[in-house]
């Protein structure tokens, strides 16, 4: 089936909107995430039957988007990278009518002690990071006292590995549908995808090992990563700390492929260099924060997709006016399949 990108009237009242995100919320409970490979016959025109988007999907100018699109296709694959946040964008905010963990939340350390501490912070600063009052530059002062106690808490509580593995075999994490077939189509023409997160790289490792179960040569990660002594306990983090409003380019300094513990990576490897030699980005994230991630790339052409996952109503208008194409109530990765296959076509459209 054909897929078009739609535009919702923004101008419709304040009961509707929320009429509208009830019933999608409700809707979008009820997908099932699934793991396949598409295989050397991938068809994203095959993986989008049945997955009209349309109505969970916004644009605030539709003809510069197309605009983008062709000059991201006339360049080619060979200039184009993605750069993903993880939490909420990659994985799924509800599942089955739950909210899902993120990549700290699920973590479970040997102390429960610890755990309850670590609430205690999300409690206190989790409403600070979204509080429209807060000024920006002392908003990200507090993320950065949230982020310093949490792994302060995470080293003195004495995590090891082995507690990392077992929380994500706990956790009620899932990613959304289509995320599988976007990584294997990029993976197939050679794009680069940089899981931009300011959450914990070790655990964003662990999950997509135990909930994909293979690796891509192509997916690199940029988060907090850990160091661990050699009896597996977290003894310090690595580089500077990463959190939800200081993600920018200028990180790619500290990207690195997936551990070998996810498998091994045939071919080469690209480094921040080149990566910064590809000028078209894709960008994927569920935060107005999550835009910052390229601010240090001199980019030729940038496409910017939201996932608006709750309080629609609320937050509708900033995220139409910040994204190029935003999609509404945890919807599924399939229109960004859709997207990609578009950007990497070589016919002429």
């Amino acid at each position: 089936m054909s897929f078009h990108l739609q535009a919702i009237n923004i101008t419709l009242s304040l009961h509707l909107c929320t009429a509208i995100s009830q019933r999608l919320r409700f809707l979008s409970s009820n997908f099932t995430p699934r793991v396949c490979c598409c295989g050397d016959s991938f068809s994203a025109g095959k993986v989008m039957e049945n997955h009209d988007l349309s109505k969970v999907t916004v644009m605030g100018n539709p003809d510069l988007l197309q605009k983008k699109i062709s000059e991201i296709r006339l360049a080619g694959p060979s200039k184009l990278q993605v750069i993903a946040d993880f939490d909420a964008t990659l994985t799924r905010y509800w599942i089955n009518g739950s909210r899902g963990q993120s990549s700290h939340g699920l973590l479970q350390q040997e102390n429960p002690n610890y755990d309850a501490k670590r609430q205690e912070l999300y409690e206190y600063y989790h409403p600070l990071e979204f509080s429209p009052s807060i000024p920006i530059e002392e908003k990200t002062k507090l993320m950065e006292e949230w982020w310093g106690k949490t792994h302060a808490l995470l080293i003195e509580g004495g995590l090891t590995y082995n507690a990392i593995r077992m929380s994500v075999a706990n956790a009620f994490i899932a990613f959304r549908e289509g995320v599988v077939e976007l990584f294997e189509f990029l993976e197939e023409k050679d794009v680069p995808v940089v899981i931009f997160s300011a959450g914990l790289a070790d655990i964003i490792e662990e999950v997509l090992r135990q909930k994909i179960h293979k690796s891509f040569k192509n997916v690199k990660i940029v988060s907090n990563q850990m160091v661990f002594n050699e009896e597996g306990r977290l003894v310090s983090f690595k580089g500077k700390t990463i959190h939800s409003l200081n993600k920018n380019e200028h990180a790619l300094d500290m990207v690195s492929p997936l551990h070998d513990h996810l498998g091994d990576t045939d071919g080469p490897i690209d480094d921040s260099a080149s990566m910064k030699k590809r000028t078209n980005v894709l960008l994927l994230g569920d935060h107005i924060g999550d835009l910052g991630m390229s601010d240090g790339l001199k980019y030729d052409s940038r496409i910017s997709v939201g996932f608006l996952n709750d309080s629609i109503e609320k937050n509708l208008d900033v995220y139409r006016k910040a994204f190029d194409i935003v999609y509404l109530n945890d919807a599924p990765m399939w229109g960004v399949v859709k997207l990609v296959s578009q950007l990497c076509s070589s016919e002429v459209q």
